[in-house]
């Protein structure tokens, strides 16, 4: 991207942390197998991939849970789990021991959209990774937790996001607080004094509708004194641009989702890529809902759009799409996850495009059916009150589907919604018997958005 004044700030931040001798560095430790000792990556051709859906894969999205909490969950009781476990710590076989006493699902509430989850390549890799190294970092990543496997992921990721490095952590909500918190800390590394003035803090310009863990993170750097928080509407970059035209401080920074769990729509790439051109912030995006989804390769959001060398911090999650756990936090050198079996997630949701072709099919299929205007694998039916949302999912749940209610304090409490959310491994009949599910309590021909509404059976 060229010098910047980011480059600068960073680089400027990293000599004070030497200077104050509190800059730490990874020590990769090489577990005992006969890879390491070769020092070579993993082959893609001892992954196996396949042309399309196998059995396998609709254990991702059929699911069974018992009557019992069937039955709690229809009068909105909450559940535990103690309902199927004996208090001597077996299953009870008066009630959940027999096949009769549990009831089949369909889920559309996941986030697993590749349907990775269950991909045999995966967890053949996942057992190997055990039997080979045992369970457990042994230590934190500074001291003796990081391996050659970790750095491996870490450069699988890098080239996949199109960046030079890439750093784990243990979760997307880690990652995105670590980043936010870590943006903070350089303006007081900066601070002659230790404490920034006003014009010397990082102007923190987020996007309404993002993440807890952005907002989390930011929180967290505001108790620094180190940072200032602007606000702008949801994907306004009307609101944006005046706000960083009127902004006085050097430091700025715009965060967004690239693809919002909530709403399921995309934030403005293209526009959010000009206005870094003119106003030169440092641009950070959540791609924990488009990594591995979109783009021709499954680079995200930023390489749908054709603008990743745009984009200076990609921030991620291998715990939808990737079908495992962890975070990432993607970006250039300047500026930890426990198991290999990631790579092998990697290399498959890559390889096997034909997922990516069916989850965007669904979609398309969906709409059709539907007739509501969607943009993503993330649907939204705004229902309005609390009381109708959970009426809603309740009729769904006796007709065999699993679509959760969302309530605040995850959404305003005058936009209580259904999340559908759509998987590779989910076939055309289902969307059509869900669309069928939907239809006698949802107004499907008055919305044109890519959010419904319930109609007023409810």
């Amino acid at each position: 991207m060229g010098e910047r004044a980011w480059d600068k700030y960073v680089e400027e931040a990293l000599s004070k942390l030497i200077s104050l001798k509190l800059l730490r560095s990874l020590r990769p430790i090489c577990l005992p197998n006969k890879q390491c000792q070769q020092n070579t990556e993993p082959n893609e051709e001892d992954y196996e991939v396949f042309d399309g859906m196998q059995p396998w894969d609709r254990s991702s999205v059929e699911v069974s849970i018992s009557k019992r909490t069937f039955h709690k969950w229809l009068h909105d009781i909450p559940s535990t789990g103690d309902e199927i476990v004996s208090r001597d710590g077996g299953a009870d076989d008066k009630l959940d021991n027999c096949k009769h006493t549990f009831k089949k699902l369909l889920l559309f509430s996941g986030n697993d959209y590749l349907g990775l989850s269950s991909h045999p390549t995966i967890r053949k890799a996942a057992a190997k990774a055990a039997q080979d190294h045992g369970m457990g970092p042994r230590g934190s990543a500074l001291i003796c937790g990081y391996t050659n496997h970790h750095r491996l992921l870490e450069l699988s990721l890098a080239t996949l996001k199109k960046k030079e490095d890439c750093l784990l952590c243990p979760t997307g909500f880690s990652a995105n607080m670590a980043t936010m918190v870590t943006l903070g800390s350089i303006a007081s590394l900066l601070a002659a004094g230790g404490k920034p003035l006003n014009d010397e803090k990082v102007a923190i310009f987020s996007d309404a509708l993002n993440h807890a863990s952005i907002i989390d993170g930011i929180r967290l750097a505001e108790r620094q004194r180190s940072v200032e928080l602007f606000i702008y509407r949801h994907c306004d970059m009307s609101h944006l641009n005046a706000l960083l035209s009127s902004c006085k401080m050097k430091k700025k920074v715009v965060v967004t989702d690239s693809l919002f769990s909530m709403d399921g729509d995309f934030a403005p790439m293209i526009e959010l890529a000009e206005l870094r051109k003119k106003h030169n912030f440092l641009f950070v995006i959540d791609d924990a809902h488009g990594t591995f989804i979109c783009g021709k390769n499954g680079g995200g959001v930023a390489d749908e759009f054709n603008c990743e060398r745009d984009v200076d911090i990609c921030i991620g999650t291998l715990s939808k799409a990737a079908g495992c756990h962890g975070g990432f936090i993607a970006c250039s050198k300047t500026v930890n996850i426990e198991y290999i079996t990631l790579v092998a997630a990697v290399i498959v949701a890559r390889r096997e495009t034909w997922r990516r072709r069916a989850i965007w099919n669904r979609v398309k299929e969906f709409q059709a059916l539907t007739r509501i205007s969607i943009s993503s694998p993330i649907i939204s039916i705004v229902v309005g009150s609390e009381e109708k949302a959970l009426q809603a999912s309740r009729q769904l749940l006796k007709s065999g589907f699993h679509v959760t209610a969302i309530r605040p304090p995850t959404v305003p409490s005058n936009s209580c919604r259904l999340r559908v959310t759509l998987s590779a491994a989910h076939t055309a009949d289902d969307v059509k018997k869900l669309a069928t599910a939907l239809s006698p309590f949802i107004n499907f021909q008055g919305n044109c958005d890519h959010s419904s509404t319930l109609c007023s059976k409810l």
